[in-house]
Parts: C-alpha cells; sequence; structure tokens
C-alpha cells in the first residue's frame, strides 16, 4: 500500500520539460540528412523526363501520398478483423480474509434449516473463455470494412492527383529554369557593363564633362537597364531553386538542364466536348466522389443498423478450483435478442438526415464536374493564347536581333554610341527572354490541359523500384503515347 501510495505521489509531481537547444539542433541534423538520404547522383545534364523522374522519386509530398496510401491499405485489411466473433480468455485468484458463511432458511416456514454453512473456500483459482459474437457488431464492422476499402481506393486517386500537379509544376519549373541557364551568361556579362556605364555617367556629371540633363537623362536610361537585368536574373535565379526544391536536390549540389528552349510546340487539341467527356471519366477528384458516395452508403447502412433488433450469442468455458463444486470445470451458453426502444422516435430523423446526405453529395459532384469542365476550356483557351504569344516573341525577338546587330555596327564604326548599344543589348536580351519565358508558359499552358483532363502519368503495371533513368524513359514512352492518343488525335 505505501508502494502504491508513493507510486501515485511520484506520478502527480511529473511536470512537461521544454525541448532543450540540442534536441532541436539533432533533429534539425537529422532531418536534412532523411530528406536528401538515398538519392541516385547527377552526373550528367537533367533531361525534362528525369526531372519529373526525380520528382516522383524523390519528393517528400509524393512519398508522404505513397505512405498514406500504405496506411489506408493496412487500415483496410485491420477493420476486417472486427467482423470476427469475440474470444475473451481470463484467469485469477480470489482470496477473503475470512469464508464465505450464509444461513438457509425455509421459506413456508421461515425456520432456520443450515445456519452458518458456506460452499466456497476462502483462497480459489478461477478461468474463464468467453466467445461472443454480436449480429449488429458483426453488420457495423462489415460496413466498416467496406468503407476503409473505398477510403483505400481514395487514397490512390489523391496520389494519382499529386502524380498530375508534380508533373504540371516540374513542366513550368524546368523551362524556366531552362531559359535561366541559357540567358544566364549574357545576362550577367550586359549586366555588368550597364553597371559601368551608369558609373561613368555618374563621374561624369561629378566632373562637369557632359551637361547636367543629358548626364542625369543616361543615368536614368543606365538605371532602367540595370533595373530590369536584376529583376530578369531574380527570375531565372528562382526557377531554378523551384525546380531543385521539386526535385529535392540539395542546395549545394550543381546541375544543368540538357533540353532545348524554342522547339515545336505541340498542335492545339481541336476536340473540346471529347476532352471533357475524358475529363469527367479520368480525374481523380471525381472518381474519389465515386467511392465517397459508396463511403456515404455504406455510412448510412450502418446508421441504420442501430434501430433493428440485436441478437447476440454466446459461449463460455468456465473453471473454478472451488472444491465445494461438484463440477469444477462448465460451459455457459445463452442467446439474447434486445431492441432499444427509446431510439425509434429518432428513425424519420436519422431518415431525413441520410436523404440529405445523399442531396449533398451529388450536389457537391455536380459542382465539381461544372468547375472541372470550365478547367478544360480554360486550359484550351489559355494554350492557344499562349501559341500565339509565342509567335509574336519570335518575331520581336528578330527584329530586336537585328536592331542590336545595327546597333554593334555603328558603335564598332564610331557612328553610335555605346548608350545606344546597351539599349540595343538590352532589348534583344528582354525580347528573347520573353521568347523562352512564352515557351515556357505555352509549354505549361499545354500541360493544364493535361492535369484539366487527368491524364495519367505513370502506366497502371510500373514496377517498383525503378532507377530514375528507366523511370524517365517509362515516363516519356507513356506520356508520349497519352498525348498521342487523346490530346493529338481529336479530329
Amino acid at each position: 500500500m505505501l508502494l502504491i501510495t508513493a507510486m501515485l505521489g511520484s506520478g502527480c509531481a511529473i511536470s512537461p520539460k521544454p525541448v532543450t537547444t540540442h534536441d532541436v539542433q539533432t533533429r534539425v541534423t537529422a532531418d536534412q540528412t532523411k530528406i536528401y538520404a538515398g538519392q541516385e547522383p547527377i552526373r550528367a545534364p537533367i533531361r525534362f523526363e528525369e526531372a519529373v523522374a526525380r520528382a516522383l522519386k524523390y519528393n517528400l509530398d509524393y512519398r508522404l501520398k505513397l505512405m498514406e496510401s500504405a496506411l489506408a491499405s493496412g487500415q483496410a485489411e485491420l477493420v476486417t478483423y472486427d467482423m470476427l466473433p469475440s474470444l475473451l480468455a481470463s484467469a485469477g485468484y480470489v482470496s477473503r480474509n475470512n469464508y464465505y458463511v450464509s444461513d438457509s432458511v425455509n421459506i413456508y416456514s421461515g425456520e432456520t434449516q443450515l445456519s452458518n454453512s458456506t460452499s466456497q473456500e476462502k483462497n480459489r483459482s478461477i478461468a474463464s473463455a468467453a466467445l461472443t459474437w454480436d449480429v449488429l457488431d458483426f453488420g457495423v464492422g462489415y460496413y466498416r470494412a467496406r468503407q476503409k476499402g473505398n477510403e483505400l481506393l481514395i487514397a490512390e486517386e489523391r496520389r494519382q492527383r499529386v502524380i498530375q500537379n508534380i508533373l504540371q509544376d516540374v513542366r513550368i519549373s524546368y523551362w524556366r529554369a531552362l531559359a535561366a541557364q541559357q540567358l544566364e551568361r549574357q545576362t550577367r556579362e550586359l549586366h555588368g557593363k550597364a553597371q559601368q556605364a551608369l558609373e561613368m555617367y555618374r563621374k561624369a556629371e561629378r566632373e562637369g564633362i557632359v551637361p547636367h540633363k543629358e548626364t542625369l537623362d543616361y543615368q536614368r536610361v543606365m538605371l532602367d537597364t540595370v533595373m530590369l537585368l536584376s529583376q530578369r536574373e531574380q527570375d531565372l535565379e528562382i526557377a531554378k531553386r523551384e525546380l531543385a526544391a521539386l526535385m529535392s536536390v540539395p542546395p549545394d549540389m550543381p546541375f544543368t538542364l540538357a533540353d532545348r528552349l524554342g522547339k515545336d510546340l505541340p498542335p492545339l487539341p481541336s476536340n473540346e466536348r471529347e476532352l471533357e467527356n475524358l475529363a469527367l471519366a479520368h480525374r481523380p477528384e471525381l472518381r474519389e466522389e465515386d467511392y465517397r458516395v459508396r463511403v456515404t452508403a455504406d455510412e448510412v447502412r450502418a446508421r441504420m443498423l442501430a434501430f433493428l433488433p440485436n441478437l447476440s450469442l454466446s459461449t463460455t468455458a468456465r473453471y473454478d478450483s472451488n472444491r465445494f463444486n461438484l463440477h469444477q470445470n462448465w460451459v455457459d451458453s445463452g442467446l439474447q435478442l434486445g431492441l432499444n426502444l427509446l431510439k425509434l422516435p429518432a428513425l424519420p430523423a436519422a431518415q431525413a438526415v441520410n436523404a440529405a446526405q445523399v442531396k449533398v453529395d451529388e450536389a457537391r459532384r455536380l459542382a465539381l464536374s461544372m468547375a472541372i469542365l470550365t478547367q478544360v476550356r480554360v486550359a484550351l483557351e489559355r494554350y492557344r493564347l499562349a501559341r500565339q504569344d509565342y509567335e509574336l516573341s519570335l518575331q520581336s525577338q528578330s527584329l530586336d536581333e537585328r536592331l542590336a546587330n545595327y546597333a554593334n555596327a555603328s558603335f564598332k564604326s564610331q557612328t553610335g554610341g555605346e548608350l545606344e548599344l546597351i539599349r540595343a543589348k538590352t532589348r534583344a536580351l528582354n525580347s528573347e527572354y520573353a521568347h523562352y519565358s512564352t515557351f515556357a508558359t505555352a509549354q505549361a499552358a499545354y500541360g493544364r490541359i493535361y492535369n484539366s483532363v487527368g491524364l495519367a502519368v505513370l502506366p497502371a503495371d510500373l514496377k517498383q523500384d525503378l532507377s530514375v533513368a528507366a523511370l524517365a524513359e517509362t515516363i516519356a514512352k507513356h506520356v508520349t503515347e497519352v498525348e498521342t492518343t487523346t490530346l493529338l488525335n481529336t479530329q
């Protein structure tokens, strides 16, 4: 007793301790190691398909969805055991400080027939094994198992949606990062020249070599140029950082990209109605709603079971070492039928709630379907406009490149100034950036069509634990086949 009291007293004295700086640092170090652990090294320039493969293989969001699918699978298997009967085994030892003593009285005469007698020992051992089966519990367990099975399918659809979003995100970041890679050197060089020219005009202003108003105008032009180039450098650098984050590449690991910008864009899909039908059939969100309708239906069935009579069956094997017992081993069996009458008045309300839930599910599915149809139409229109912008950027780049060549020739022949040369090169660089940017935007817009239709990124029979190269090849082959048979074959 004293020991129990001491344990309770020490338990009441427990107080929470804050996490120490050392614990936080240990966790940070361990997390950083785990984030980048087990990745294949980058040995060559990265193609677009390899970037997608690395994102799918090492992206933490995708790995989380994989684990959620595995967890849902385990829960679906675990809940099936709830349908089994209950088997409870117990054993113990019972002790009294005195005998269990009783009297026997004749109920008619009131005379004591047997006084101060006992039929139970002070110390005895008991054991039992009870097997019970509840029909309503079985029914509820059955519907819960079906719900968990459908939730497993919902988790898989969410994983597919994450895969599609990763493809879209990589498509956007890859082409922008490739533009950054191709323009990095000339942007840096031109930025340096513009900065030098700005300092030169500031010096001219201080020394009074050039009229004050003229130097201010030159500084204004050069400062605008420097600011524009700085903004371009920031945009391009951010694009590469975003791509590195999608691929889970460590920040200090350099990499280059292998594709080329400016290649032909895919044609605009022409059969909008067919793409809309494909979206309604393939979008993971709508397939998730299909499974959610099943979950709701099973929830309704499980809820209605509470209004039915409950049948319970039980069989219990018992043992009691009491020497006064004629039989120390015996078996109890029972059958019980019960009904909670106080719940019956709630039946109409439950039916109304069930009907309302069905209507809510249908309304949510219809609203989602309308949103998806809108996404398909908007994606097609965006791609059409992006193709137009790309064609205009080609013309703009060609014109500004010719102007830059003319300014360069004038500067070499001393008929033009350095200011005009820098301005012309800046315009040409900006047009080239706009050209690459519109190409990346067009690629992203085309990817939105793929994404809005809900087309698969990976084949259904994909083998697990593929290398990055093998996964990249599989993705390239599958995506090309899907685009050819759906997006590009809609005449």
